[in-house]
């Protein structure tokens, strides 16, 4: 059984353990649920505290000795229910309140904004970026121009990105240099030689922002965002060009 799920309750792996131990067993003592989950005693009876605090454990004397019993798993539905209440309305407030009044505090931003990243992680952030800013124009579009050593690394963190892309109705026109490169829809491609520039390198060019990804030693990613109308708009006015001319 997979419960690996419920650790998005904010319940612990121990937590979980002792829990499913209760739920086998029925009412137990702090030794038969100890022996039964394979945790010792003491934080055994320390975790059974902390879930009958959360309401999903409960307990009565008998005799001396407290007896646990775990409570129906719909409590667990219960306990996401209230968590995600609490984390819709943690979202109203940072939308209403708290990012406007950070905004505010910011200082006035300078015309051109350049960024950097770094490996895997930078890239799929960058993609993501690119998807997400595109998907906003009143037609969606952007222009790529794509070495094939890079295009070996690109999507290796985002493998899915280009079926997103299309699922958005996002076009894109892509200039290759070297062989190879998928076919795929809503995309126009054409190629260069790969003598043209056989570095790897993938500049991507949605407006107002540029994306240079290239590879630095042992093929790690690294990630150039440069924002900036006047920059994107030279970079279109080029990639036009030389696509006119292909």
């Amino acid at each position: 059984m997979q419960l690996d799920s419920l650790q998005a309750l904010d319940l612990s792996d121990r937590q979980v353990r002792i829990y499913h131990a209760l739920l086998r067993l029925g009412p137990a003592s702090i030794r038969d649920v100890a022996a039964e989950s394979g945790i010792n005693r003491g934080t055994t009876y320390e975790t059974l505290k902390e879930l009958a605090t959360r309401g999903i454990v409960s307990y009565f004397p008998r005799g001396k000795r407290r007896v646990f019993q775990a409570e129906d798993p719909e409590r667990l539905l219960r306990l996401g229910e209230s968590k995600q209440q609490a984390l819709n309305q943690a979202l109203d407030t940072l939308r209403r309140e708290v990012i406007p009044a950070l905004k505010s505090e910011q200082p006035e931003a300078l015309p051109d904004n350049v960024r950097f990243y770094e490996g895997d992680d930078g890239v799929e952030l960058v993609l993501r970026d690119l998807l997400d800013s595109t998907e906003q124009q009143p037609e969606p579009a952007y222009a790529v121009i794509s070495t094939k050593t890079l295009r070996e690394h690109l999507y290796r963190p985002f493998p899915n990105f280009t079926r997103q892309r299309v699922q958005r109705g996002i076009r894109v026109r892509v200039i290759a240099i070297g062989e190879g490169g998928d076919e795929a829809e809503l995309a126009e491609r054409k190629w260069l030689p790969a003598g043209a520039g056989s570095d790897a390198s993938y500049i991507a060019i949605y407006p107002p922002k540029v994306a240079i990804i290239t590879l630095a030693k042992k093929n790690y990613p690294v990630v150039i965002v440069i924002e900036s109308p006047a920059v994107a708009s030279t970079q279109q006015l080029m990639f036009d060009t030389l696509w006119g001319l292909l």
